[in-house]
């Protein structure tokens, strides 16, 4: 109980994703052992990993694109294959943890050992801690759109091609810009992050018929940017575009975060493209005044002190 008090109240901080995650993890590490570690945030729709924490000293930088390649194809159906595939790195037990709600998958943890095993209590004590960590990154990830551009560049459409083993061919000038942003230089890796690998990844899946949804995620870029990454094939070899999330991208992970009803989301669909009190009770067949309820209600739930405010925020205006 002390240990999840204690996860409550980290969880409960103004933090980033990033540092939340740390703190977690620093945690979890005087409770639980581990070698390695993988604390990944997905897109709550899809599942596809979008930013992970990592720490994993016993895998070598060039075998990440197969490391996911492996968790795509194995992990969610063949648990044996996948900790086949990981023995080669020492790795002889993991612990896997879940951060999921009816909005969508947040992320999840996996702990790695390289001698030992993990036990039924070992589970239990994650399983417990996990509904705490799944609110805040939720929660984190609402916070983002309330943070302001300070003078941040927007980021332009790009494309990074990767040969069937995602290994990188080429990438377009524009898509060596917004890989550097969406992964610091000083990271001990090529400036491809793990969110272009993640759907290359998906995608092989898909095509195996071991993923059954889209391979994209969204990914947080600072301030209230959001971009999507996008896995499509291009003969042989797969096709990664990055781009500012549209509209209708942002304003599904805008309700999610947020915890709205689906006739909230509606609403707030109809508020972004501009339509007032009256137009969304004509088109929605309700009462202007339970549309105003409705949007009463979207404030409440959003923080925002006023529909211009919330429309701005969902749209990243």
């Amino acid at each position: 109980m002390d240990l999840l008090v204690r996860v409550e109240a980290i969880c409960s901080q103004d933090l980033s994703d990033r540092l939340l995650r740390e703190r977690l993890i620093a945690l979890l590490a005087g409770r639980l052992p581990f070698d390695g570690h993988v604390f990944a945030l997905t897109d709550p729709v899809t599942g596809v990993g979008s930013s992970p924490h990592a720490t994993v000293p016993m895998l070598p930088w060039d075998e990440l694109p197969d490391l996911l390649r492996h968790r795509y194809l194995h992990f969610a159906d063949d648990r044996p294959a996948w900790h086949a595939w990981l023995a080669h790195l020492g790795v002889t037990d993991t612990l896997f943890v879940d951060f999921a709600d009816r909005y969508g998958r947040w992320g999840f943890l996996e702990l790695w050992r390289a001698g030992g095993a993990y036990d039924a209590r070992d589970l239990a004590l994650l399983e417990r801690l996990a509904p705490a960590i799944n609110h805040g990154l939720r929660s984190a990830a609402a916070r983002t759109f309330r943070a302001g551009e300070d003078g941040l560049a927007q980021v332009e459409p790009g494309v990074v091609v990767l040969d069937p083993d995602l290994r990188v061919r080429g990438q377009t000038d524009s898509a060596a810009a917004a890989l550097l942003r969406l992964l610091p230089p000083d990271e001990p890796m090529p400036p491809i992050p793990a969110a272009a690998y993640n759907a290359g990844a998906a995608l092989v899946a898909v095509e195996a018929g071991r993923w059954s949804t889209e391979p994209s995620a969204r990914v947080h870029l600072g301030g209230n940017r959001w971009v999507t990454v996008r896995a499509a094939r291009l003969g042989d070899d797969i096709a990664v575009a990055i781009a500012p999330s549209t509209v209708d991208e942002r304003t599904d992970l805008f309700a999610r975060v947020h915890g709205l009803s689906p006739r909230e989301t509606e609403v707030l669909g109809l508020a972004v493209h501009g339509l007032d009190s009256r137009e969304i009770a004509d088109l929605l067949v309700i009462a202007r005044t339970t549309a105003e309820d409705h949007l009463k209600a979207l404030l409440a739930k959003t923080g925002a002190p006023s529909r211009q405010v919330l429309v701005a925020r969902a749209l990243g205006a």
